[in-house]
């Protein structure tokens, strides 16, 4: 029984050591825990990076986000985007007239965007 009660008090001590420690030096801890995550969560995202080419990133593969993402490439850069282009010109137009600037240039990156968006997929994302 004392040999229970000699192991119960040091762990006591001991925990109490770890907390006096801890409440003190808080920062540098969650700090070190903080890296400690980052280091290990970071791991397979990385390695997620490793193939660009479509079906090798995704067990179940992802062919079907691929074809999904050029059929709304097509659409964008076809009709739609010639329609998205009208649209967002004439507000542009319209926008200016009565002064609203801001709406005005934002209408304008819509109109320009909808057609160079492939291109500016395929530099910031590696898109063939």
């Amino acid at each position: 029984m004392k040999a229970i009660k000699k192991v119960a008090i040091g762990y006591k001590k001991l925990c109490r050591k770890a907390y006096v420690a801890a409440a003190t030096n808080s920062t540098p801890l969650l700090f070190v825990l903080g890296i400690g995550l980052l280091a290990t969560g970071l791991v397979g995202a990385s390695e997620a990076q490793l193939a660009t080419a479509p079906g090798s990133g995704v067990a179940a593969g992802d062919d079907r986000i691929y074809e999904i993402v050029n059929r709304i490439f097509l659409l964008i850069e076809g009709n739609l985007g010639a329609l998205v282009m009208i649209a967002a010109g004439l507000g542009a137009i319209i926008a200016a007239a009565f002064g609203a600037y801001r709406a005005a240039v934002g209408l304008l990156v819509v109109a320009v965007g909808a057609f160079i968006l492939r291109s500016l997929v395929a530099i910031f994302f590696d898109w063939k």
